[in-house]
């Protein structure tokens, strides 16, 4: 009955600076929701772990909780990573049909004033969440901090899923004197992945990547075995990297795959979809599902992630309960200190 509780109940705010000091409820709102959570849920659970192990950060963290008695609405992390700060992640912890605006708006504004009295304006450099909740925060945020904000948004985006009951298993023909080759990168592969993803970065303006914090992320991913390649061996020549997968967010049950990206020269040759199934087969082993944004006007969507078995992204399918969107909101900037996702 949560329409009714919200009427009842005044929604209330709680500020954490650390994943370890998050309440009972958030965690088990993180669990019952594992796919939409995963961007905040496996970065608290990182993070948890690093402050086990003692590791020593003094970059400021905040995790704001926004509650209707007993219940978790809304769950905003403002946090970083080894590339340097993430934007403002929101997960909503209520059912969809909840999120009417005279629900949402009082409790962003309230998200919205913790974090104003928490951090410096220049922090904040994009929101992603569910679109509603997105363009709210975002019009609220440019009211209260006196920034403005792009209508154009930086991502729009599907969050879906691939399960095992939804994995589409395929074979494909090798060609005379073509061989290909699907495994983690290892430390020789850096110099050619590193140029992969600074074509990737170079495609999501303004998240734009030097050659040298390209070859910085490379070397992350790979000391972390989280990124997977396709070579390709052709008419004797020495091997190439044709794609690169990322898997950098995972809790439980959920792994998410980001930073598909295939070398120009390789395109058309199926190397995304095939290096895509067999990382998502490989997750599938010890996950339960495998989850992805991919934008709207993305033609991978239907070329790639339908192929493998990722839901509702077929043009003429039924809407998927799950499968929503999302949207990327960038402020003005000339006022804020760009970060890096």
């Amino acid at each position: 009955m949560p329409a009714v509780l919200s009427k009842i109940s005044t929604p209330t705010i709680n500020v954490c600076h650390s994943a370890s000091s998050l309440p009972c409820g958030v965690w088990n709102a993180f669990k019952s929701d594992p796919r939409n959570s995963n961007i905040i849920y496996s970065h608290a659970l990182r993070a948890t772990q690093a402050a086990e192990s003692s590791a020593n950060d003094e970059h400021l963290e905040v995790w704001i909780i926004c509650s209707t008695g007993d219940e978790i609405d809304f769950v905003l992390s403002c946090t970083h990573h080894a590339m340097g700060e993430y934007p403002i992640f929101i997960f909503c912890a209520r059912p969809c049909s909840d999120l009417v605006p005279s629900f949402v708006v009082p409790r962003i504004q309230l998200l919205a004033n913790a974090l104003h009295s928490c951090v410096d304006v220049e922090r904040v450099y994009s929101v992603f969440a569910l679109d509603l909740v997105s363009r709210i925060f975002a019009d609220t945020w440019s009211h209260l901090a006196q920034v403005r904000y792009y209508h154009e948004p930086y991502y729009a985006a599907k969050i879906t899923f691939c399960t095992r009951r939804t994995l589409r298993v395929r074979k494909f023909t090798t060609l005379p004197d073509v061989s290909y080759d699907m495994r983690l990168a290892v430390a020789s592969d850096i110099p050619a992945t590193a140029k992969l993803c600074y074509g990737f970065a170079s495609e999501a303006v303004p998240f734009v990547l030097t050659m040298e914090q390209a070859t910085k992320e490379a070397t992350l991913l790979t000391s972390r075995k989280q990124l997977w390649v396709h070579t390709i061996e052709a008419l004797n020549k020495p091997s190439e990297i044709a794609s690169i997968v990322a898997v950098t967010r995972e809790s439980e049950t959920v792994a998410a795959i980001t930073k598909v990206y295939t070398n120009p020269d390789w395109r058309s040759r199926r190397c995304a979809e095939r290096l895509v199934r067999n990382v998502t087969q490989n997750l599938l082993k010890t996950k339960e599902s495998v989850v992805l944004y991919v934008a709207h006007n993305n033609p991978a969507a239907s070329k790639v992630y339908d192929r493998v078995g990722f839901a509702g992204l077929a043009g003429s399918s039924l809407p998927v309960n799950g499968v929503d969107s999302w949207l990327e909101v960038g402020f003005d900037r000339d006022m804020i200190d760009l970060g890096h996702w």
